[in-house]
């Protein structure tokens, strides 16, 4: 039996013998993941999987630029990219997309609406700022993943797991705080 090969003997084997098996296995070892990823920050299926994609195809061109040490980490960088600049031209097509109207209509008034509107997307913005490891946690405890579930898809221990989602709520806390008013 053929003991798992590690992704950089992956990598190496794609970069230096152009084995396109190799590039297949890091694809179905790591695509759930990065699209679990994408479609918590896309917050819509048929966007992530196209971002899967796209991610796959990035990390396929320059994996002669990854220089060793955490592939993973460095996929998903390429996954944030990916999304940011999706997100970013789906907001620049649709300048009020149905989620808005949700909003104003399931609301008492415009003006409720709006602001529930503002703090949503302010919330979007505070969480990419947030480091990777909290944002990371707490996204995937949004999508309702538990302590155990979100180790498992993020490799932290448990432990880990709740002290990045403390520090990651408590930051986010502190840096809305600031802009929408709110009182500890």
């Amino acid at each position: 039996m053929r003991r798992e090969l590690s992704d950089e003997e992956l990598i190496r084997e794609f970069l230096q013998e152009g084995h396109q098996a190799a590039f297949r296995r890091l694809f179905e070892r790591h695509r759930r993941r990065v699209y679990t990823g994408c479609r918590i920050f896309l917050q819509d299926a048929s966007a992530a999987e196209d971002a899967t994609q796209e991610t796959f195809l990035r990390a396929y061109q320059n994996l002669g630029r990854f220089v060793g040490g955490n592939f993973p980490g460095w996929l998903m960088r390429i996954a944030k990219n990916v999304c940011i600049d999706q997100w970013r031209r789906r907001k620049r097509q649709v300048d009020l997309d149905e989620e808005d109207f949700a909003d104003v209509r399931d609301s008492e008034s415009l003006e409720d609406a709006t602001a529930l509107r503002l703090a949503t997307r302010k919330i979007e913005e505070e969480m990419i700022q947030l480091p990777a490891e909290q944002r990371r946690c707490l996204e995937l405890k949004i999508a309702g993943y538990s302590y155990e579930e979100t180790a498992a898809e993020t490799g932290f221990s448990v432990q880990a797991v709740k002290s990045h989602l403390q520090n990651g709520r408590r930051m986010l806390w502190l840096r809305l705080g600031k802009v929408l008013d709110l009182k500890e």
